[in-house]
């Protein structure tokens, strides 16, 4: 009689465990449960992203920290050497003058040769 007994609750057990497992299963398919999933690992992927580069980005300050470091750019000028003197990537320096003296465009060119004679 104890036999018959502890088999049916041991098959009524595992039946009420297995119909739960699989109503938790069909839950977790359901189209509002997968688009919450998705929409969980997309916002958790955007995390790790924004710390990945928050981490590329400190190693780069760091690296240039030590190359100027080591190539002596944050050093203080020495003051027996004159001035550094700054040109313009485009364009002509400031205080030069727009064309060639010799150029025919130039006003003071003496040989203007669309001059009247």
């Amino acid at each position: 009689m104890f036999r018959r007994t502890f088999w049916f609750t041991a098959g009524a057990a595992a039946g009420v465990w297995a119909t739960t497992k699989v109503h938790r299963k069909i839950q977790q398919l359901t189209p509002e449960s997968l688009a919450a999933q998705a929409a969980n690992k997309a916002v958790d992927a955007g995390h790790r992203l924004k710390d990945f580069a928050l981490d590329v980005r400190a190693g780069m300050i760091q690296r240039e920290e030590e190359l100027g470091e080591a190539l002596g750019v944050n050093a203080p000028p020495d003051p027996e050497l004159p001035a550094q003197r700054r040109r313009p990537a485009i364009g002509r320096a400031a205080g030069a003058p727009a064309t060639r003296p010799d150029h025919p465009d130039n006003p003071d060119n003496p040989y203007d040769r669309n001059e009247d004679h």
